[in-house]
């Protein structure tokens, strides 16, 4: 079974943090792309799980400018969309850890790319403004 099957776990989570009905994001692939990683976080979030399984707390001290609570919601937004998997370990205290899925995976590697594109990007735009001073 692949991550593309496993929507019977994706359909258990809170209805609070899925993505609503858009049809546009429905009939256009990029757009859906761009909605899982849409949000302040999320690629920092992504980034820091590209290198392993984190707990919460690691999460935290890695983005100190992150609140507790954007970073709950946007890693349950993450969870919703099948990109990263949580588990709770039944200690006390209660340990969580969160890391990539499959999908999450993939995304990994996509956003590499972005990453790439994105410095290019900032050269391109830094010679423009040194072109115009």
């Amino acid at each position: 079974m692949t991550a593309w099957d496993k929507t019977e776990r994706i359909m258990s989570l809170p209805k609070d943090y899925t993505q609503p009905y858009d049809r546009l994001r429905d009939n256009c692939p990029v757009k859906a792309a761009i909605d899982v990683i849409r949000g302040r976080w999320k690629p920092a979030i992504l980034c820091e799980l590209a290198g392993g399984t984190k707990r919460y707390c690691d999460l935290q001290n890695a983005l100190p400018e992150v609140t507790s609570q954007a970073l709950t919601v946007q890693l349950r937004q993450l969870e919703a969309d099948g990109v990263v998997a949580r588990t709770v370990y039944p200690e006390v205290p209660a340990r969580v850890e969160y890391a990539l899925t499959e999908l999450g995976r993939d995304l990994s590697t996509v956003m590499d790319e972005l990453e790439i594109w994105g410095i290019r990007y900032q050269e391109a735009q830094e010679r423009l403004r040194a072109a115009v001073v």
